[in-house]
């Protein structure tokens, strides 16, 4: 895109949006050069705020009539580089539309726009008696657009699932600059689930701009406890005897010695000293029924070895338990000026054998690795912990971080479990899936956009089909021979 076509564009988009919402001045679109992610840094060639849903699908028709490739983003919470702009491309920023636009109590949802935080959900659906389950640690600033790109977890996704199960509809500006609807307020609409495709589609199928999500009753009773064991060892066998109690905590986190000492020099958490990893573990439903369960995880943990445990006497004593797992990301700039946020997938009964092959890797290359993650579902998050300033050791950090996607996939897990694959992990797909595998997943990008302006270069490592530079394949594609599919 050149200088001329830069400056078209920008005129064409100020027109639409108004001058104060597009950004061309160098220094400004700096703001922008990546997400949460920052080791990756991208300065897009400018930057387009939209104030409603028909600017935003202005935006992308005029993307479309130039030609330019378009990037969505939110917040710029994002952990894999999903929100990473173009460099020839216009950054669609959704932070405008924040308005919540109804909350309606009898039908368990509310309507919110893409720039809605995800705790202003909760807090706006509290009065009612209800709230939005979904809770990623960075639930203060992290947008529900966002949520809904990279299918966004949390630590009660254990027992209350993802994002793509609390969204029951959405509008979205097509790659074609259409605004369409997918579901709405009904729980399972007809028709192939273009909702459950979307959600979770990192940017390369459109943007949402306006989203409908499920609330869930306030729970009659929540307890919290913090047990402190030896090592990762005795906490994962805590967890296993849990859930095969019969027990579905709202979450069971768990942080080693290195995550803990991250924790305390951050926000003064008091987690008990000298421990080799604590478990926190949360309970909510009826009274009765929290009380009952509870003094069965109280048990477990005491029987695998707990040497201490500490029970949330109130939403006080909750939040400062929950304080030091919360910060455990930023956490970890306190002991270390450069790390790796690194997010994988294991069955949750590999989790002993899984840690100590991480601690074996990462002594064996002279790296520190900080693990901190949800221990009910196998998510792990180890936090790779190096010094840039010091030659060899960035690398050293990233094959530690490859080595862990590997034992994951490995052990029949993923390679993400909830930050998406963005840019950061594009190299990785192929460990998990095979050529005709990736192909398929074209196929369904290809049909939202055939042209690959949305959110190009992100997801598949070798993207095919759509007009794009093609990978190692030769020949015709399978799909395409037999009429299923064709090259656009």
């Amino acid at each position: 895109m050149t200088t001329t076509d830069i400056g078209t564009l920008a005129a064409t988009l100020r027109a639409l949006l108004g001058p104060e919402h597009v950004i061309t001045d160098r220094q400004e679109l700096r703001t922008y050069e990546c997400d949460g992610l920052a080791q990756y840094k991208v300065i897009p060639a400018l930057v387009a705020l939209p104030g409603t849903a028909a600017e935003c699908a202005a935006t992308v028709r005029a993307c479309v009539d130039a030609g330019v490739p378009f990037v969505a983003r939110g917040s710029g919470t994002g952990l894999s580089g999903g929100a990473l702009p173009h460099a020839d491309g216009v950054l669609v920023v959704t932070s405008r539309l924040r308005a919540i636009r109804e909350v309606a109590p009898a039908d368990e949802r509310a309507v919110v726009e893409p720039g809605v935080i995800n705790l202003q959900v909760t807090r706006a659906a509290t009065p009612y008696g209800y709230y939005y389950a979904p809770d990623p640690s960075s639930q203060q600033i992290c947008s529900i657009g966002g949520n809904v790109a990279e299918n966004s977890g949390g630590a009660h996704c254990l027992k209350y699932g993802f994002t793509t199960n609390h969204v029951t509809g959405l509008q979205v500006v097509t790659p074609d600059g259409d605004l369409v609807r997918l579901g709405g307020r009904a729980p399972d609409p007809p028709g192939y689930d273009l909702l459950g495709a979307f959600v979770g589609s990192e940017g390369t199928l459109g943007i949402a701009t306006e989203v409908t999500v499920r609330l869930v009753r306030l729970p009659e009773s929540v307890r919290t406890l913090l047990a402190a064991f030896p090592s990762t060892d005795e906490a994962g066998a805590a967890t296993s005897a849990v859930i095969a109690a019969g027990v579905v905590p709202a979450a069971i986190e768990m942080m080693d010695a290195l995550a803990i000492s991250a924790a305390e020099a951050a926000v003064r958490c008091g987690y008990p000293a000298g421990a080799g990893a604590v478990l926190i573990v949360e309970l909510d439903g009826p009274a009765a029924e929290v009380d009952a369960q509870f003094a069965e995880v109280e048990r477990l943990c005491r029987d695998n070895g707990a040497g201490e445990i500490r029970i949330a006497a109130d939403d006080a004593e909750r939040a400062l338990i929950w304080k030091g797992r919360k910060s455990a990301f930023a956490a970890v700039g306190r002991i270390s000026p450069d790390y790796i946020v690194q997010d994988g997938v294991i069955p949750r009964t590999a989790l002993p054998e899984v840690l100590r092959r991480i601690a074996e890797i990462a002594d064996a290359r002279g790296v520190r690795v900080a693990n901190v993650f949800h221990a009910g579902d196998g998510n792990l998050h180890p936090l790779v912990l190096f010094d840039d300033s010091v030659d060899g050791q960035a690398e050293q950090a990233e094959e530690v971080s490859a080595a862990i996607l590997d034992l994951c996939v490995e052990h029949g897990g993923s390679i993400t479990g909830e930050h998406g694959v963005g840019m950061d992990k594009v190299t990785f797909m192929p460990r998990m899936f095979t050529d005709d595998d990736l192909d398929t997943m074209q196929l369904l990008r290809c049909a939202f956009d055939p042209r690959g302006l949305a959110n190009p270069g992100k997801v598949f490592p070798t993207p095919r089909l759509c007009g794009e530079v093609p990978g190692r394949r030769r020949g015709v594609h399978p799909a395409q021979e037999t009429g299923l599919a064709e090259l656009f």
